[in-house]
């Protein structure tokens, strides 16, 4: 059964038909019969959580698989010429000219030994096919830096090492339209980054796909940026496409339960809500269940949706797979629990104040007198963008920095800069849970000694009967059991290694929490999982919080108060209704402007504006009678 759709008058930049990508020796699929077709100068947006097959996707739109993969079955056309099954040689030269790939991290993109210039022109040399008859070859790299608003000279000269992320994001990007290709896949381009540089960059992608004309395959776990930028979406779920359709329908009032699932666990910038991750876990390649793989997480499951997977109802344009879709009446992006941020106790003297802090690196300054107090069981957010000096204030605190100057009381007593000038006390009470999980946990240990870690060095008085028993209250506090007391980093998800960072930081019950960018890189229904962590954690313990992040949307959801910093200046604080609400200085009111927000997939003007607005779901089943 097919959707009536406008009909396109384009070719398709990009023709998917039955794409299968998996292990080659046991052929279990990891991506299953994904069928798509991208029109030039359209924006796809690919979503979903961690592990559900995006990137291996992505990856496939170039013909493409990572070690231990292979193309299984379909065919991935760009005009007349099916990838699958090309030449090495030949698929090279379509890699470069035809198709062209935006890589999530482009640090480790870039080659650190070479000059940007020899990279950028290393790639019209490579695929000469991108240039036009007569053109030179610096010229097009010149052109195509300003085309991303980079300094031409200086970039040419700069190692990768000398740019900031968002210089390398636009570096890379330059690198993936300079041979003008039909179709660009980017691949989290924007993950990391503060929302002024993500600004940035979604208008760079958005401006060279209108100018080039080309198609853009955008993939993300960012709810609020795939809205902004997208013409339409498709949701992936273990591997297979669940829902697509028109993004203002897709992400504003979805059909399928676990795209309402994914909203939920979206924070909202306008208003405090509890964070509702899905319960559960995705299958696993190889354990796909026989009916719909999401029948265990779902509320609306009914012994038919366990026999068989469900048919994608619609076409490559518009289409569900579910027995039981949500009414199409609903705006999903509007339901949430209402919470206000957690109370702080009252206390008769902060646990932390800071006076007069100073820090530098070398002869440079980048934190200039800076004062704030944190409450007994508040929380505290920082924000501020890359370079503000939010994680230097953080290592100071920590001990982590000791170039600085000012007072520091902590309990009120003094905290000395050197962490060995600090007592043991105050050592073990300061816990810090870094952003990075993967580069945080040491890949030689199990996760029962990682958390004992802490115990062997603050608590020697414990037998090692009670450390155990204190390891195994640490993983229930974050939601872990004791059956991953014996795995290691390498057998965890990323939400799973940061729930176990942060289990080592409470073993030790400290008074203050500092918590440092740790939902940068999950998913939203992580991010969701760990942030109402914290606020459990928090209630239970009545520990106190600093929160450092660039996403102001969460602010909402975990803190009290909010402080903002701008060059290693503090330029507004208050409460976060206060600075959110009823920002002061144009810093802020800036930062907060350039915030995506999910309403954006309405507001913002479509290319193919009536494909978004007169979207009609296909008829379906009548699914039971209980509501999500």
């Amino acid at each position: 059964m097919t959707t009536n759709i406008p009909t396109r008058v384009e070719a398709a930049a990009i023709d998917v038909e039955g794409l299968t990508i998996g292990f080659p020796r046991s052929k279990t699929p990891v991506v299953f019969d994904v069928s798509l077709s991208v029109q030039p100068g359209e924006v796809l947006g690919i979503v979903g959580e961690s592990g559900c097959g995006k990137t291996t996707l992505g990856l496939g739109l170039l013909a493409y698989t990572r070690p231990g993969l292979e193309i299984l079955g379909g065919s991935v056309r760009i005009g007349d010429v099916d990838l699958v099954g090309l030449p090495v040689k030949r698929l090279r030269e379509f890699r470069g000219n035809a198709v062209s790939y935006v890589p999530q991290d482009p640090a480790s993109a870039l080659n650190p030994a070479l000059r940007i210039g020899v990279q950028l022109r290393e790639t019209l040399q490579a695929h000469p096919g991108g240039m036009t008859s007569g053109e030179d070859v610096s010229a097009r790299v010149n052109e195509v830096l300003e085309e991303v608003s980079l300094p031409v000279d200086r970039t040419l000269r700069s190692y990768p090492h000398q740019l900031s992320g968002g210089q390398q994001q636009r570096v890379a990007i330059a690198m993936a339209v300079v041979c003008r290709p039909r179709l660009i896949v980017m691949d989290e381009p924007t993950t990391g980054l503060d929302v002024s540089t993500q600004r940035q960059i979604l208008r760079t992608v958005r401006r060279l796909n209108d100018e080039y004309n080309c198609a853009v395959v955008y993939v993300s776990h960012d709810l609020p940026v795939v809205a902004e930028i997208a013409d339409r979406v498709l949701v992936m779920y273990a591997g297979r496409v669940v829902e697509q359709g028109p993004a203002g329908h897709v992400l504003i009032a979805p059909s399928h339960p676990y795209s309402v699932g994914l909203l939920k666990a979206a924070p909202s910038l306008d208003h405090a809500q509890r964070l509702v991750g899905i319960s559960g876990n995705p299958p696993r390649p190889g354990a796909w269940p026989a009916g719909c793989s999401f029948a265990d997480r779902c509320s609306r499951v009914t012994p038919e949706c366990r026999e068989s997977v469900p048919d994608l109802v619609g076409d490559r344009e518009v289409g569900v797979r579910c027995l039981h879709p949500i009414p199409p009446t609903t705006n999903a992006a509007s339901v949430g629990i209402p919470a206000a941020p957690p109370a702080a106790t009252p206390a008769v003297a902060p646990v932390l104040e800071v006076t007069g802090l100073r820090a530098n690196y070398g002869s440079s300054a980048v934190l200039h007198n800076l004062a704030f107090t944190i409450d007994a069981g508040s929380t505290l957010a920082i924000v501020g963008e890359s370079g503000s000096g939010k994680t230097t204030l953080a290592r100071c605190l920590s001990g982590l920095h000791t170039d600085w100057t000012g007072t520091v009381s902590y309990g009120q007593q003094s905290l000395a800069a050197a962490p060995s000038n600090r007592t043991v006390d105050q050592r073990r009470s300061i816990q810090y849970v870094f952003q990075n999980p993967y580069g945080a946990l040491n890949p030689r240990k199990s996760t029962a000694e990682i958390l004992e870690a802490p115990l062997l060095e603050f608590r020697k008085d414990l037998s090692r009967s009670q450390r155990r028993e204190l390891v195994a209250q640490a993983l229930s506090d974050v939601s872990l059991g004791t059956a991953f007391l014996d795995r290691y980093p390498f057998q965890l998800s990323g939400g799973e290694r940061q729930r176990v960072a942060i289990g080592r930081a409470l073993i030790l019950e400290p008074d203050l929490l500092i918590c440092d960018e740790v939902t940068a890189a999950l998913d939203l229904s992580v991010q969701a999982a760990i942030v109402e962590q914290l606020r459990k954690v928090q209630d239970q313990r009545g520990v106190s919080i600093l929160f450092i992040t660039h996403n102001l949307a969460v602010v909402r959801s975990i803190a009290d108060s909010c402080l903002v910093l701008s060059k290693g200046k503090i330029v507004e604080r208050g409460t976060v209704e206060k600075v959110l609400n009823d920002p002061q200085d144009p810093y802020t009111i800036g930062l907060l402007r350039d915030v995506p927000r999910l309403g954006d997939a309405l507001q913002r003007p479509s290319r193919d504006n009536a494909v978004r607005h007169s979207y009609v779901p296909p008829p379906r089943p009548e699914g039971p009678p209980q509501d999500r």
